[in-house]
């Protein structure tokens, strides 16, 4: 496990050095002068650079230069120490802690219950706690069937693939929304899927998207790192996940649905702030409505993206932010064709 700090002026993601908890934290301000920061604590259960956890980190790092938090975050975070680093930050007075908790579901709920005067906001597949935990999720199904649209008016084998995760509703969901967006825009397209059984695992990853290549897969759902680096070896196109990835190979990936944890951890920042901070699923947030879900810039592909396939991704974008369609959320486990 790895404990990191950034300062407020916003340091890049290998930002300072950890820092005591007297230095972190600081004393309390004398009377009459400026108020402390809002201390931030994150906790994430894979290395900062797993796109999930790290969409929750750029976020924090904005509300450092937005709204002046102190933020300091620990990565890498076993489940069995979850618990304990939660404690951690709470009792270094923690207004608000963050992170992902689906290795750890019901450890972080039964903390989060000893300390009702702290905010907790966790990536978690189940249901909000009263008072105090709030929980969210990456509701990028949107984009997803946007991507899906895009690969199944691309592929010149007629089929498409995804490597993903695991076979959890999350995943999955994400997965058939890209499958669904396939077949709608190409009825006759095949959809292969793979699950690796982790969330970071860059070299099984790859090792899956090779053999859905050979197995014929022209255009690849990258949901997971290191699909990209065989889509580019094997000279087929990919579909990035979770943040803008064009600059790992430009000529090979599209584009892709885009987490934007910012409207998320901006209102919960606000809300800690105001003191209104009850327990809620924040979800709506990451939808495309709300500005917390996306597609990538195409870059490149701005020119070599045919007309007509941008004009009916546009059309169909427009539809989802006005509400005329909705994307279906199918969270069972998408068939491998």
């Amino acid at each position: 496990m790895t404990t990191r700090t950034d300062s407020p002026a916003g340091l890049g993601r290998r930002g300072a050095l950890t820092l005591g908890a007297a230095t972190l934290l600081g004393a309390l301000p004398a009377r009459g002068h400026a108020a402390a920061p809002l201390k931030v604590g994150a906790i994430f259960s894979t290395p900062i650079e797993e796109p999930w956890d790290h969409q929750i980190h750029v976020a924090l790092v904005q509300a450092q230069k937005v709204h002046g938090i102190a933020y300091q975050w620990s990565e890498h975070v076993a489940a069995a120490d979850f618990g304990r680093v939660m404690r951690e930050y709470a009792e270094k007075g923690c207004a608000l802690v963050v992170g992902d908790a689906f290795a750890a579901e019901t450890i972080a709920r039964r903390v989060a219950r000893s300390y009702p005067k702290v905010a907790f906001a966790f990536g978690s597949g189940q249901g909000p706690v009263n008072p105090n935990f709030s929980v969210f999720d990456n509701w990028i199904h949107e984009p997803a069937y946007l991507s899906g649209m895009i690969a199944g008016k691309m592929t010149k084998s007629g089929v498409v693939g995804s490597v993903a995760a695991m076979d959890i509703p999350e995943v999955a969901r994400l997965v058939n929304a890209f499958n669904l967006g396939a077949r709608d825009a190409r009825p006759d397209v095949k959809c292969k899927v793979t699950f690796i059984g982790s969330f970071f695992d860059p070299p099984k990853a790859k090792e899956a998207a090779v053999a859905q290549i050979e197995a014929g897969v022209d255009v690849i759902f990258a949901e997971r790192f290191g699909v990209i680096e065989a889509a580019k070896e094997r000279n087929i196109l990919a579909i990035s996940n979770m943040s803008d990835q064009s600059a790992l190979a430009p000529d090979t990936v599209i584009t892709g649905p885009v987490w934007d944890m910012w409207p998320t951890i901006d209102a919960v920042v606000k809300m800690v702030k105001a003191g209104v901070f009850t327990a809620q699923d924040l979800g709506s947030f990451s939808f495309m409505a709300k500005g917390g879900a996306k597609l990538a810039p195409f870059h490149a592909w701005e020119q070599k993206l045919p007309a007509d396939v941008r004009k009916l991704v546009a059309q169909k974008q427009a539809e989802i932010i006005d509400g005329t369609f909705r994307v279906p959320v199918i969270e069972t486990t998408p068939k491998s064709e």
